[in-house]
């Protein structure tokens, strides 16, 4: 039974792993953006942590999971001859990418978690039935990748620990590459293996060879990693020069997250915010079952700490959230490492019927979540994205071709890189700023109606993405509804496309406009919307 369940879980992580939806910004502009642009030469933009004087962020993690597959694909295409690939496959084959890391690496090492076969099995099914694992852990986050590297951590040292007879220096190998790409990918890494490295030190004391191969390989693949970042980031430098004036970015990378002062860039929140509103988020009914065990111990010792807590695993997630709650800045997604790890050491002592009541509650928790983040969260801004140079090609047939335009509006950036070879589009994101000055921006990209009398294909070069949930347009919008002089703008936008499963949950207003009106708008309103625009004259 539990392998047909933990088929179809698998069938649903494809599902969603193959799901345009849209978390973050960064699991596209920390990542594929930067290689789409280098070996297909498509358009793409580099963010600010790859541009400034001191980069922050490694590119030595990020080959093997998005160059190598985008090379392989670029050299396949080349042999047939047929140029590159389209942007939708390279986009589905680095989704594909993720789903098979977090298939096989994240699932074999809760293999190795749990002994008891009985318990395994659960395990396995449970980490398995997280929306977390469905739509996080299968795009393309560096959280997503640390979640992995974490997992094998672990795995290893607790086969160092248990090998007494030798040395491992195979394992501890293993362990100093992992603890070289953790840091190089997130400099929060040290912290979920800072307590358990610590068991460590015994075997140390008794094998000092061990160490020694740990410490020798550790500096060698840092030094793999460095140079990799200083060719990356000075390509015209000399090897000579390079080791002269290496770029160390995990380095960068804590001095920048040292000053408080950059954090606010990022928004600010309060040092409980993972405990109190990141976990239950991650981990909904399980994590209140969790904190309910802490208080519900035998009547002996009702004070007792609940044995799974003692599970190292336990230990490295809860040390970890308490060193990350140091920092101001704080995002669900950090915590993702957590979620396998906890899953797999808590086991709820419960009768039948409170088994059944968890169960449903934990089903009816991801299945929503897993629709919310996995399908409908700004899960309109990749496929318009790769429609847009259909959408304007359509729009243009017949007329002298020439370049465009688009306004991206209250979403997620677009990924440039997606727009393939059609170089002649400029994506224009003007992320959150007030509709009148959306309308501004529009109003000196349009021409004037003195110049466009004679002309009114040049009105065809200016497109608005919007979701449908903006109001501010719809008096843009031409209705069948006549409106008198004093009403007309200046501006029209005549819809040419519309993509339903999208919702902007930035733009809940539950203070201006109520609860139930917000969520009518949103979710009644559903949906992301291209847009012509012209000036009537």
């Amino acid at each position: 039974m539990w392998r047909r369940t933990y088929l179809l879980l698998l069938v649903i992580r494809v599902y969603f792993a193959l799901s345009p939806s849209y978390l973050h910004p960064d699991e596209n502009f920390q990542g594929p953006e930067i290689f789409a642009g280098r070996n297909f030469f498509y358009p793409s933009i580099r963010p600010w942590e790859f541009t400034s004087d001191h980069p922050i962020r490694s590119v030595f993690p990020l080959w093997p999971v998005y160059d190598v597959p985008m090379s392989l694909l670029k050299w396949f295409y080349s042999e047939m001859g047929t140029g590159n690939p389209p942007p939708e496959l390279v986009y589905n084959v680095i989704r594909g990418v993720m789903f098979l890391l977090t298939f096989v690496l994240e699932d074999w090492a809760i293999y190795e978690f749990v002994p008891s076969p009985r318990h395994r099995r659960a395990t396995i099914v449970l980490v398995a039935s997280s929306y977390v694992t469905w739509t996080y852990q299968t795009h393309t986050f560096s959280n997503s990748i640390e979640t992995l590297l974490v997992a094998w951590g672990l795995v290893l040292i607790r086969r160092i620990i248990e090998n007494k007879r030798r040395s491992s220096h195979f394992s501890c190998a293993v362990l100093a590459f992992i603890a070289v790409a953790g840091v190089f990918n997130r400099i929060t890494f040290p912290a979920f293996l800072v307590l358990p490295g610590l068991l460590l030190l015994p075997h140390f004391q008794r094998k000092p060879l061990s160490i020694l191969s740990f410490t020798l390989s550790g500096l060698f693949f840092a030094f793999i990693a460095i140079l990799s970042d200083t060719i990356f980031y000075k390509p015209s430098a000399s090897l000579l020069e390079a080791l002269r004036s290496p770029i160390i970015t995990p380095l960068n990378n804590f001095l920048y997250n040292s000053d408080a002062s950059n954090l606010v860039h990022h928004g600010l929140h309060p040092h409980y915010q993972h405990f109190l509103a990141n976990f239950p988020q991650l981990l909904g009914p399980a994590y209140i079952m969790m904190i309910a065990s802490l208080f519900t111990g035998n009547h002996k010792r009702p004070l007792a700490i609940p044995s799974w807590v003692k599970n190292m695993r336990a230990a490295s997630a809860i040390s970890a959230t308490i060193l990350l709650s140091v920092f101001p800045h704080q995002e669900p997604r950090f915590l993702i490492p957590c979620v396998p790890l906890l899953l797999s050491c808590f086991h709820m002592q419960s009768t039948r019927k409170q088994s059944v009541l968890l169960q449903g509650a934990w089903v009816i928790f991801n299945v929503a979540m897993a629709v919310l983040m996995g399908i409908y969260h700004q899960g309109g801004v990749i496929p318009t994205q790769l429609a847009i140079p259909g959408i304007i090609a359509d729009h243009r047939a017949g007329q002298d071709a020439g370049a465009a335009t688009v306004f991206w509006w209250k979403t997620y950036s677009p990924p440039r890189w997606l727009l393939g070879e059609s170089l002649d589009i400029t994506t224009n994101d003007l992320m959150g700023i007030p509709g009148g000055e959306l309308i501004n921006h529009l109003n000196h990209a349009l021409p004037t109606c003195s110049v466009d009398a004679n002309n009114l294909d040049k009105d065809k070069g200016i497109y608005v993405v919007a979701p449908k949930s903006a109001t501010f347009l719809d008096r843009y919008i031409p209705t069948s509804t006549p409106q008198s002089n004093e009403e007309e703008e200046d501006i029209e936008l005549h819809e040419l496309w519309y993509y339903e499963n999208h919702l902007n949950l930035d733009d809940l207003d539950f203070g201006d406009d109520g609860v139930i009106p917000t969520l009518s708008r949103v979710v009644g309103r559903r949906g992301l919307g291209v847009w012509a625009a012209r000036r009537r004259c």
